[in-house]
């Protein structure tokens, strides 16, 4: 071996013996980090608090992630570069033990850091080509939002006997979570999914059966603002006459409402029915004289039947014209 090549592999074997003495940047890491199982496996560190109660069991969780290996910059997945990340049900749609574990640690809103060992993530096997074998990985998490399907699943899996011995505030719980799901949907323009989840919910409460005031009024107040997403979605799927069926079964429980009022006139609207969105708008316009989507929608309607009157008195003037030339 000559000189030089002695030199190079003495100098090797500094720098490897020096990056064993240096602490690794997942060294760092785990000082600052609390261990969540007690076996080292899980390791979590808590960057901005949430709020509320952590994740339930099987609850739907909307989250951004991003995964990396040590001394790697750049992430081997991530979810930051999507605008709506879809949203994943635990026991389902998590493939890695350790991110599921760690999520039911965690509260809305909180951003928090957890580094895995392989036996909670891609194992002795890795995943080729990404993921080495036997890689600890480190996984940045922010909760955007969840909701708690699983208490939904063990509603629907009830029978309808079932159903109704269940508590009215478990019920509207149940209710609130579908809707919630819906809200979600249309957040993201995915109307035909929205309105399966309302309706879903629509169902749920007109199944029930009881014979109590009290009970009855809960259910009606949960069922008003179900008729109006409905109806506001149809509105956003082109069915106007689907939009006032539901529009006027808000109006049978609160009959003074000014959304369902509001909903009413814009299908009207679509449907050309001018006077009946006038009367409606107009009615809505009394009880919030300073609202500018209403005043607006006034407005429109007005012109667009004015723009009308005046075809079909244009249209009336050349028939008559036509006739008298003869």
């Amino acid at each position: 071996m000559s000189g030089n090549g002695l030199v190079h592999s003495i100098q090797r074997l500094i720098n490897s013996e020096e990056r064993l003495r240096t602490p690794s940047p997942f060294d760092h890491l785990r000082q600052q980090m609390n261990d969540v199982l007690g076996d080292g496996g899980i390791l979590k560190e808590v960057v901005q608090p949430g709020e509320g109660p952590p994740v339930p069991q099987n609850a739907s969780v909307l989250i951004h992630y991003s995964g990396f290996l040590e001394y790697s910059a750049e992430p081997f997945e991530t979810t930051t570069n999507l605008k709506y990340p879809r949203m994943m049900k635990l026991g389902k749609d998590l493939t890695l033990a350790g991110l599921e574990l760690g999520l039911l640690t965690m509260r809305k809103g909180e951003f928090s850091r957890f580094l895995l060992q392989p036996c909670y993530a891609y194992g002795d096997m890795g995943c080729p080509p990404f993921i080495p074998a036997a890689a600890v990985v480190l996984y940045e998490v922010h909760i955007l939002d969840f909701l708690d399907s699983g208490q939904v699943d063990e509603f629907i899996a009830l029978s309808p006997e079932e159903q109704n011995t269940v508590s009215l505030s478990k019920l509207l719980e149940v209710v609130n979570t579908v809707r919630s799901f819906g809200n979600r949907c249309f957040n993201q323009s995915h109307y035909d999914n929205a309105k399966r989840r309302y309706k879903q919910a629509l169902m749920l409460l007109e199944n029930r059966e009881t014979e109590r005031e009290a009970e009855k009024e809960g259910i009606r107040t949960a069922l008003l603002p179900l008729f109006l997403n409905l109806s506001l979605t149809e509105l956003r799927l082109d069915s106007p006459h689907k939009a006032l069926k539901y529009g006027n079964k808000a109006l049978e429980i609160d009959s003074a409402n000014t959304k369902a009022l509001f909903r009413c006139g814009q299908a009207y609207l679509e449907l050309r029915e001018y006077e009946s969105a006038q009367g409606c708008l107009i009615t809505a316009q009394a009880r919030k004289p300073f609202d500018t989507d209403i005043n607006n929608l006034l407005r429109k309607v007005a012109m667009s039947y004015k723009d009308t009157l005046d075809k079909e008195k244009d249209m009336c003037s050349r028939m008559f014209r036509g006739l008298r030339d003869k």
